[in-house]
């Protein structure tokens, strides 16, 4: 029961830098290193089974999926029987992961990664890499990342919205 309702306390915390104090301080997940954030409400089925390591991200409704259930499917086959399965997923250091992303079971994502929203990550992540898609592939390098970020600068509303215009040809 515990574990229920330390699910549910979760999702009701509105203020994802709350929700994450929370998540750590009650070690929902099976390691969790420096800098983590994690923004989802949701605690996926077996967070036992996933680690985090050091300066990772976790955008809004990211899905962590550690096991299957098409053994109850098979097991209705009559053709033997079939055991669930379950797998790890683990995120190295220095790791974006974006808005609806979703991780299968028994994936690595390595250091240095930016994972681009709604991707579909269906095997380990080599380091260093941008990756985007369903199911995700490189598309880019990490650092070539960072250093196209830098020159980004913060615009205020307005700003944004005259830029918005000025690029759709509006103004």
């Amino acid at each position: 029961m515990n574990k229920i309702f330390k699910r549910l306390r979760i999702a009701l915390i509105l203020n994802a830098d709350k929700r994450t104090k929370y998540i750590i301080k009650h070690k929902i997940f099976k390691e969790v290193g420096e800098h983590f954030y994690f923004q989802p409400r949701l605690i996926p089925a077996d967070p036992e089974l996933i680690k985090f390591h050091n300066n990772v991200t976790v955008a809004s409704n990211v899905t962590f999926v550690n096991h299957d259930i098409i053994d109850r499917v098979l097991n209705n086959l009559g053709k033997g029987h079939f055991d669930f399965t379950r797998g790890c997923i683990e995120i190295m250091d220095n790791v974006f992961i974006g808005t609806g992303t979703t991780i299968l079971p028994n994936v690595k994502i390595g250091s240095n990664v930016i994972v681009a929203a709604g991707s579909v990550i269906t095997k380990d992540v080599e380091p260093n890499s941008v990756i985007a898609g369903v199911p995700a592939k490189k598309i880019g390098e990490f650092d070539a990342f960072v250093q196209k970020r830098k020159h980004l600068k913060y615009l205020d509303d307005d700003a944004l919205w005259d830029k918005f215009h000025k690029e759709k040809g509006l103004k």
